[in-house]
């Protein structure tokens, strides 16, 4: 068993990339607003996310090429070529490059959380995380960076999981969250949990990343287990991030606007520890997020423009780079990027659904994947999460647009 848990690794990119300071603002709102009613769609997004990902580490091991690769191969008609290139450029490279500022800020902030800093000291933070995140990009060295995730998602589970120990919540209450149902005005924050696991750029990470490591039907058996534990692992921590804060705002009868609100809201709770329990969860997630962002857009953008997906390749590194460097000037001049947020989450919602279809698609070609194509019961899941994304992305558009 031990030997086994020693080959994880590409999945654990996945999870530090889905975990970043979103995940945990969103999942400690959902917590405050509604309590425990709404881990059920953690649950469900976990499951999604696992069945999604299944996929792609299957496309990578047994094809030996990324995602991005792959639709560069299939799309062969020129128009769905160049249109594949526009969606996933803009989604994934300007998406990215705008949501990494709030990534950086994260990370600054949870150190600032930690050590009871003013605001004024941010700017340094973000200097230090930004040079980090840039030493381990320019370096090119995949083992690096894997291990860096590998250490920052123990560390993340390690403080929320102790945390959502710690508050002690009532288990029936908590097991009641897992029944589906849908409170009033708690359809966007249903979304935002969906939207903020399942993420299309994790599909172009993840299928390129496994590569890295195992190429050949031989080693799917340890592809899925990386899958579904670090997955796991990945949903235990945004459940107990929701369970946490159900607990504080129980307690305190305080609103929870943010993680850094999280921190005051468990003093109660946790005593002076509340503070940097909260911090390193998102330092954490905040420098895990930071990296894997610029190393997805890189492995998304390269397979779709024809470039090895390699992070060693000076080309990888350049698009990689660049969405760092994006985030960390909008993070020192304090410019928000409302607009081009809104621009990503248009993006996403209609990459998602596209990108699944595609990935559903490919993994039922014979001449790709051979006899470890799809079988019924994985199109059956698939095309079931597709139908759900769109419905989800068609929502999440609209409430950007101000129309619902």
């Amino acid at each position: 068993m031990l030997k086994k848990l020693k080959s994880l690794g590409p999945a654990i990119l996945v999870t530090s990339a889905f975990i970043g300071p979103g995940t945990v603002t969103i999942c400690s709102i959902a917590g405050a607003e509604f309590g425990f009613t709404l881990l059920w769609a953690m649950l469900f997004s976990i499951a999604a996310t696992i069945v999604l990902q299944e996929m792609c580490a299957r496309l990578g091991v047994i094809t030996g090429l990324g995602l991005g690769q792959t639709l560069r191969q299939q799309l062969s008609t020129p128009l769905l070529k160049w249109l594949g290139v526009l969606l996933v450029v803009s989604a994934i490279l300007i998406g990215n490059g705008a949501y990494e500022a709030g990534n950086i800020s994260g990370a600054s902030l949870g150190i600032n959380t930690i050590f009871s800093n003013s605001s004024s000291n941010s700017s340094l933070w973000v200097i230090i995380i930004g040079v980090v995140a840039l030493a381990l990009l320019v370096s090119g060295s995949y083992k690096w960076i894997e291990r860096t995730m590998i250490v920052l998602v123990l560390l993340m589970s390690l403080v929320f999981v102790i945390t959502a120990v710690l508050v002690a919540p009532p288990l029936i209450e908590v097991f009641s969250g897992f029944v589906p149902s849908l409170p009033d005005q708690s359809t966007l924050l249903v979304i935002g949990l969906i939207g903020t696991t399942v993420v299309p750029y994790n599909l172009f990470l993840h299928s390129s990343a496994v590569t890295e490591r195992w190429k050949g039907p031989e080693y799917l058996a340890e592809a899925r287990l990386d899958t579904w534990a670090s997955i796991t692992i990945g949903g235990l921590i945004s459940i107990s991030i929701v369970i946490t804060s159900a607990m504080a705002a129980m307690n305190t009868n305080g609103e929870i606007g943010s993680a850094v609100a999280l921190a005051k809201q468990l003093e109660p709770l946790l005593g002076s520890w509340a503070k940097y329990f909260m911090g390193a969860g998102l330092f954490a997630a905040g420098i895990s997020s930071s990296i894997t962002a610029p190393l997805a857009a890189g492995y998304a953008t390269s397979g779709i423009l024809g470039i090895p997906s390699k992070p060693s390749d000076t080309r990888f590194k350049l698009v990689s780079i660049s969405v760092l460097l994006l985030g960390i000037m909008a993070s020192l001049t304090g410019f928000r990027p409302i607009e081009v947020i809104r621009f990503a989450q248009v993006a996403n919602g209609l990459l998602l659904p596209v990108t699944a279809f595609f990935l559903i698609w490919v993994m039922n070609k014979p001449e790709v994947l051979g006899s470890h194509q799809n079988n019924l019961k994985q199109n059956i899941l698939g095309v079931t999460i597709v139908i759900i994304t769109v419905v989800l992305g068609l929502k999440s558009i609209l409430s950007v647009m101000g129309i619902v």
